[in-house]
């Protein structure tokens, strides 16, 4: 139990002890109650809505049901004052005894502090990447890549359990497309000179697919037509791309679990499946689709299809699941593919590029639809990242044919800084990543910042080594308020790491982590101006262990959030 969900305790009984003095209806609904940090620290340590909330329905004045909160939550020995701010706000300042406790418990709860179990018993599933199979990683895939691998681990710290998943694209027109480009280059590797023409995929890492497959097969299909080596080809292709993936993948720590095929998918008949079921429940029914808006042109023919009703659902129109030709739209396919995931998941969550918004609603409607509502869908959206040097924008990667790949970013300026830089603002949000920036030794950084302060509390204990302090217990009551102060932001981990898996945004970390160091360093250049306020005081070894104890938890609480984004915590800056 937090800080935090003790104090939400301790107002539930408070609550119920008004409720059963007749000051407070029953049964009120207590959901949007809550206990949190004063937005003004001046204000207290704790704050709650509870009067602001509950007086409405209990059909009383705000201010006067805050009053008789505050004298019930006042008996507290925990809580040193209770006051209330304007029309019904209750602060609390805490004893300063209660915060010498947490941080006690920050170093007892050590890797696991900040660990919940509020999603014990539900399993979600993160799908993630899913870049069609056609070449290595770019970094316009990486930012999804960081955002769901940061939240995937986000969930499992506050205890579910997650299924990492790569849908794999590999039904499409454009794997066909590849498959073409690497018969060029299979050709080339027999030999011949090639020319490689628009509308095929020019990189030079379809080269050594075209050495295997020249090694392979021989020049049994340089000649043969197109049907012959087509299916052969592209499967050849995609395998030899999805280990190009994974590898790109590993550069940044990121592995999945799963990775589904849509082709083994719709060679299974799940499609087929999906539309059978909606179909029993009259949700699919054969119709046509309205005239395009505006000009209607000259070649459109009404046609009979089936289509998903997605207005029932809050779709603007009903969607096809199958094209004229037969052939499964891209709605048909993913729709099927999410009742098929829906079937190991209480939650399912995608990581889509911004440009996939306006397919938002009809997918929505049919997890909806296929689940009865009983799997909760949600899709988060990331936007591109243009990538500057020194505020110019980078050229793109000759091997790569027209992008700057992943693979490269990271082999400059490490896994690392680009997991970190990637979570410095809300995924929905636009993001520079200028090289220079963001390897820049200076509090701007937010990446070197953090792992600076990491850096400084691990180089405490190798001077307090030198100086031959040797700390045993403790003794907490050395700590001044100015000390204590960062032990209260460091308290807030834990409510951190809830809300911010709730919202399902890791970004939430990474602020926190930043506002955590910037107040450790900040108490750290007190000592510049005051030596009795350092660290490391060599003639005060009482003083000396016991900032020594803070700045270990505020470490331990620096390794827990950047483990949960996926960088490792530096012992020294070099």
């Amino acid at each position: 139990m937090t800080l935090y969900t003790r104090f939400a305790a301790h107002l539930d009984a408070a609550l119920d002890t008004l409720v059963a003095a007749g000051d407070l209806p029953a049964g009120l609904n207590r959901a949007a109650v809550t206990v949190e940090p004063p937005r003004d620290v001046t204000h207290g340590d704790l704050a709650t809505n509870a009067a602001m909330v509950l007086a409405k329905p209990a059909a009383t004045n705000p201010r006067a049901l805050a009053e008789k909160i505050a004298a019930e939550l006042g008996k507290l020995d925990e809580v040193e004052a209770v006051s209330i701010a304007g029309p019904g706000f209750i602060n609390m300042t805490l004893s300063e005894d209660i915060w010498r406790t947490e941080l006690s418990a920050i170093i007892d709860g050590a890797e696991d502090y900040g660990r919940s179990s509020r999603g014990k018993g539900t399993t979600v599933n993160i799908e993630y990447v899913s870049a069609n199979p056609t070449g290595p990683m770019h970094m316009g895939h990486c930012r999804g890549a960081v955002v769901g691998d940061a939240l995937a681990s986000l969930l499992e710290f506050a205890g579910n359990t997650v299924i990492r998943e790569y849908y794999v694209n590999d039904a499409g027109g454009q794997v066909d497309v590849l498959a073409r480009s690497a018969h060029l280059r299979y050709r080339e590797a027999l030999g011949a000179t090639i020319e490689i023409p628009e509308g095929l995929y020019p990189g030079d890492y379809l080269v050594p697919v075209g050495q295997s497959l020249a090694q392979e097969f021989g020049d049994k299909y340089v000649d043969a037509p197109e049907g012959d080596w087509l299916a052969l080809f592209r499967k050849n292709a995609v395998a030899a791309m999805l280990v190009l993936i994974k590898a790109d993948l590993a550069l940044l720590g990121i592995h999945h679990d799963l990775f589904s095929s849509e082709a083994e998918l719709q060679a299974a008949g799940k499609p087929e499946a999906a539309e059978a079921e909606l179909r029993a429940r009259g949700l699919i029914y054969d119709g046509v689709l309205e005239a395009p808006k505006g000009e209607t042109p000259d070649d459109w023919e009404p046609v009979v299809l089936p289509l998903f009703r997605s207005t029932q659902f809050g779709d603007d129109q009903d969607r096809p699941i199958r094209k004229s030709s037969g052939a499964w739209t891209y709605f048909g396919a993913d729709l099927a593919y999410h009742y098929q995931k829906a079937q190991t998941a209480d939650a399912m969550i995608d990581i889509w590029g911004a440009d996939h918004a306006g397919t938002i609603k009809r997918i929505v409607a049919a997890v909806q639809a296929l689940t009865g509502g009983k799997t909760k869908f949600d899709v988060k959206l990331v936007q591109m990242v243009r990538l500057l040097r020194a505020g110019e924008p980078v050229k793109m990667s000759k091997r790569s044919g027209n992008f700057v790949t992943l693979a490269d970013v990271v082999n400059e300026v490490g896994k690392d800084v680009v997991r970190f830089t990637m979570l410095t603002r809300k995924a929905d949000a636009q993001m520079d990543f200028d090289f220079a920036k963001v390897v820049e030794a200076s509090k701007d950084n937010p990446v070197f910042y953090v792992q600076y302060a990491h850096a400084r509390i691990m180089s405490l204990h190798r001077r307090a080594d030198e100086a031959g302090i040797v700390c045993a217990g403790p003794d907490l009551s050395q700590l001044e308020t100015d000390d204590l102060a960062l032990v209260k932001l460091a308290a807030q981990f834990p409510r951190v790491v809830d809300t911010a898996a709730t919202a399902r945004e890791p970004h939430r970390i990474a602020f926190y982590l930043y506002d955590l160091a910037a107040a450790f360093h900040a108490l750290w250049n007190v000592g510049n101006d005051d030596p009795a306020r350092r660290f490391l005081i060599t003639d005060n070894p009482a003083v000396t262990c016991a900032r020594l104890f803070l700045a270990d938890a505020i470490g331990q609480i620096i390794r827990n959030g950047l483990g949960i984004m996926g960088v490792q915590a530096v012992q020294e800056m070099k």
